[in-house]
């Protein structure tokens, strides 16, 4: 490893290290506009000139390589007056726009000129003025503002992969956008304002709401996914007024799809914020008590057996706790997390889910997709595999639907009956898939739900053990989870209990009047037409399609309005944090489901949130490892039977729309139809 001085400071370093990194290593800053530590190297902005002992000029520290014997000099003079000379060169045609910036409080060349400027510019010349960019109904671009660093530029092509931005003309006309006027379609477009270090790019639906600091901070967790990314939920005046990413380098590193950055306005929506009862075949609004009153009427004397519980997509695990205990205590087995209608085995937590885990893709060397669509299932997880995919020698298969997946890859038809083929080794993939050392695959959900699901996921399975996917260090079977509630859900056991009866089962019982009651915490995937003689009780926050059905309505509170606990789909257990009070009457959702326990009869042995928790680690070990990844052992699971000759496609049809939340949602309305190209979303087949 070379060793180099800085400011008379040695240091030895990885070789390959930038002079720029060497300085960060140190501690010493350099300021930089177009240097970022996930994107190539471009040396646009000069920013990061420092001397070198025997070098004819200034380098650009991101660009130069480390040497061994290299002597540099971060804060001489001739430093100083260059730094303040290449700030004054960016100041030339930049806007005086900074009362009016979004980007005001927040913006690295406010910061640095600030630090690193003169004070005062030589330039009397007019200053060059850019015609304002169309980028769609997420990105506002104001391109006077622009300093040309092409970080977006370079996030398009490397890390969304679809090269929508460019840079056309020279010089000082050199003009960023979109080469033919089009809008930005990419699924992590709401990276590109984070990236930029001026207000070129700012967020159009956020734009004049509000500035840096009249903000509250609170960090949290997202759930309009299953790939649980960190983020950060910024409020003020009891009001979410965005959602950024927050950096974990397992998850989602620093990126966040644009449903959960953009979504946050449907949380104001269409919200419940008072319990109703159905009188007279009508919803009216009702007290709790009369709530209550009239689920403990309806059960009354009624048998287990024909009571039911469904869990939804962005339910935490608090919730599904004290419902499952609640479930129990009125002799009901007949519970289920999957109202998607998943073949995952419960009692196999290595069938459900992400075994590889989502940092680990980048160890792979093969990966075959069945029944899954990863760029508008999970993004972020997507933009892992794009990044393996770039560090080469990664081959990708497809059995699924046709789509555009940033990566090259191979798409063998939409029939499972491929599978057997790549089980048997007959299909030239399986050699593929043999010949890696680290061979994965992801299933789908949307390959799961289906009638054969169970065939599909014993063939998976059969492909993962003949092509050496399960060795020591090593488990390359994969489900991609949709809901962020999934894997939560089957690991503190809200599935059906001995007898009990799963999703379909409880929706067939339902329609044949077997189930008298059913209780939908959140769900509102299930199907309207089979529950039309069954007594619903809804819990939720949001006036959505499970409740429109029920009888009685208790209003939850949404995942920034509560302290929750979440498991992402690689079984990281995670913790969401209250930002903002739920609106009106509508409580936490476990505390509802403990104040009507009590009213039945059945009180629950929890009061508060720490003792809920604690029940929680009984049921499982896992949640007392929050963040951590437990490995899950290997055994057998799915049942083998012949595939159905339907195509297998994805869970996921509008990515816009997938959840109460984002239906609710004005942004997502209009990104549906500007982006997509269609009137009206209708979210995820489950």
């Amino acid at each position: 490893m070379p060793k180099l001085t800085i400011d008379g400071q040695e240091i030895e370093v990885e070789a390959g290290s930038t002079v720029l990194q060497a300085c960060e290593e140190l501690g010493i800053e350099v300021p930089h506009f177009c240097y970022h530590e996930r994107l190539p190297l471009a040396g646009n902005c000069r920013m990061c000139l420092v001397e070198m002992e025997r070098a004819p000029k200034p380098v650009a520290s991101c660009a130069m390589p480390v040497g061994e014997g290299m002597v540099i000099h971060t804060k001489t003079e001739k430093v100083i007056k260059m730094r303040e000379a290449v700030m004054e060169f960016l100041l030339i045609n930049h806007p005086l726009d900074c009362p009016i910036c979004d980007q005001g409080g927040e913006c690295d060349l406010q910061d640095q000129a600030m630090t690193y400027g003169c004070g005062e510019s030589r330039y009397k010349e007019e200053k060059r003025a850019v015609p304002n960019t169309d980028f769609g109904p997420l990105i506002k671009g104001i391109m006077t503002r622009c300093i040309h660093c092409t970080r977006c530029v370079r996030f398009s092509s490397e890390i969304a992969g679809n090269s929508e931005l460019g840079g056309t003309f020279r010089g000082e006309h050199m003009e960023i956008g979109t080469y033919v006027g089009n809008t930005i379609t990419s699924e992590l477009s709401g990276c590109m304002v984070d990236l930029c270090p001026v207000g070129a790019l700012t967020s159009a639906p956020y734009e004049f709401k509000a500035r840096s600091w009249e903000l509250k901070h609170t960090e949290s967790v997202d759930v309009l996914d299953a790939v649980g990314s960190n983020i950060r939920v910024d409020t003020r005046s009891g009001e979410v007024m965005r959602i950024v990413p927050r950096l974990h380098e397992d998850v989602n590193e620093e990126w966040l799809g644009d449903k959960s950055r953009h979504a946050c306005d449907g949380l104001t929506r269409q919200r419940l914020d008072k319990p109703y009862v159905k009188k007279d075949g009508k919803l009216k609004p009702a007290t709790w008590d009369e709530a209550f009153g009239a689920i403990a009427e309806k059960l009354k004397g009624l048998k287990g057996a024909k009571i039911a519980a469904i869990a939804g997509d962005l339910v935490d695990v608090e919730a599904m706790t004290a419902l499952k205990d609640l479930m129990k205590s009125l002799g009901s087995t007949n519970i289920d997390c999957r109202q998607e209608g998943s073949a995952v085995d419960p009692e196999v937590r290595a069938s459900y889910i992400f075994n590889t885990s989502i940092a680990g893709i980048e160890n792979a060397d093969a990966l075959l997709i069945i029944g899954s669509n990863p760029r508008i299932e999970a993004p972020v997880l997507n933009a892992r595999i794009r990044k393996r995919y770039l560090m080469g020698g990664f081959k990708v298969g497809v059995v699924g639907p046709e789509a555009e997946l940033t990566y090259k890859h191979e798409n063998f038809g939409a029939d499972a009956a491929t599978l057997s083929e790549i089980a048997s080794g007959k299909h030239a993939f399986a050699q593929v898939l043999k010949a890696a050392k680290n061979p994965m695959l992801i299933v789908g959900s949307g390959a799961l739900m289906r009638a054969d699901g169970a065939a599909i996921l014993a063939l998976a399975k059969e492909i993962a053990d003949t092509t050496g996917m399960i060795s020591d260090g090593w488990n390359g079977f994969n489900v991609l989870q949709t809901a962020a509630s999934r894997v939560g859900g089957l690991d503190v056991g809200f599935a059906p209990g001995k007898a009990g009866k799963d999703t379909a089962a409880i929706l067939e019982a339902c329609d044949d009047g077997k189930i008298e009651v059913l209780y939908l915490l959140g769900a509102d995937g299930v199907e309207p037409a089979k529950l039309s003689d069954t007594f619903i009780i809804y819990q939720g926050h949001h006036g959505d399609s499970g409740a429109h059905m029920a009888d009685v309505i208790l209003p939850g509170a949404a995942y920034t309005e509560k302290n929750g606990t979440y498991v992402n789909t690689e079984g990281r257990v995670q913790r969401g944090s209250l930002a903002v009070f739920p609106p009106g009457e509508a409580k936490e959702d476990w505390t509802i489901v403990r104040a009507l326990s009590q009213v039945l009869g059945k009180t629950l042995p929890y009061d508060n949130l720490a003792q809920i928790r604690t029940r929680m680690t009984k049921i499982n070990k896992i949640f007392a490892h929050v963040n951590e990844i437990q490995p899950s052992d290997w055994s057998d699971f799915g049942t083998k039977g012949d595939v159905l000759g339907k195509p297998l496609t994805s869970i996921v049809r509008n990515y816009y729309m997938t959840d109460p939340i984002s239906r609710a949602s004005e942004t997502m309305a209009a990104c549906t139809t500007d982006i997509l190209g269609i009137q009206e979303g209708t979210g995820t087949d489950g």
